[in-house]
């Protein structure tokens, strides 16, 4: 279980390719304080340490997680969005948020405002997936309130601290994001769909 706030950013060193599986190894700030068989959220992905060395730790994306998330497109040397687990007495200041990416969504705009930005996403509604203006969404990983929203699109607007410490920086029109909607909305959708 994870809150969308995100804790650091890490930066891919290594990426191995094992068959149907992706080994991405991540350098960051957080990296010593990880231990094997511990979540992580990866832009939004919740994925296993299995391998931690001076300075970062190696995750396993299996071929499920690779179609279904933009994981497979990172690069080395890319920013990438982590958070650990959340711990049971803290705050939730984001959303709950399950690190089970649902799909991908393209940008379709990026405007940088007086202060702030606002990014339109386009994703397949034809999968069932909803959003609600003022509802949650979880872009990359990142706990983010709606603020327009239509049948296989929605906006959100970015505060100055939300883009310098995230990778929504690097966010561009065309750049492929991993979305989690929100789970309440998830439960009601498919309530009213019976």
């Amino acid at each position: 279980m994870f809150t969308g706030i995100i804790e650091t950013l890490g930066k891919i060193t290594d990426l191995k390719q094992e068959q149907g599986n992706l080994h991405i190894t991540v350098e960051s700030s957080i990296a010593n304080e990880l231990k094997i068989d511990q979540s992580v959220a990866h832009n939004g992905v919740c994925l296993t340490v299995v391998a931690v060395t001076d300075g970062t730790h190696t995750v396993t994306a299996i071929e499920e997680t690779l179609n279904k998330t933009s994981l497979g497109h990172l690069q080395i040397g890319e920013p990438v969005n982590l958070e650990r687990c959340m711990q049971m007495n803290a705050r939730l200041d984001g959303h709950i948020v399950q690190g089970h990416v649902d799909q991908t969504a393209v940008c379709t705009n990026f405007t940088e405002l007086e202060g702030s930005w606002e990014y339109t996403f386009e994703y397949d509604a034809a999968i069932g997936n909803v959003t609600v203006e003022k509802g949650s969404i979880c872009v990359n990983g990142i706990s983010l309130t709606v603020v327009n929203s239509g049948p296989n699109y929605f906006s959100v607007a970015i505060i100055p601290y939300t883009y310098e410490h995230t990778n929504l920086h690097n966010v561009r029109q065309g750049s492929v994001v991993n979305l989690e909607f929100d789970v309440i909305g998830k439960y009601v959708a498919r309530l009213m769909q019976r």
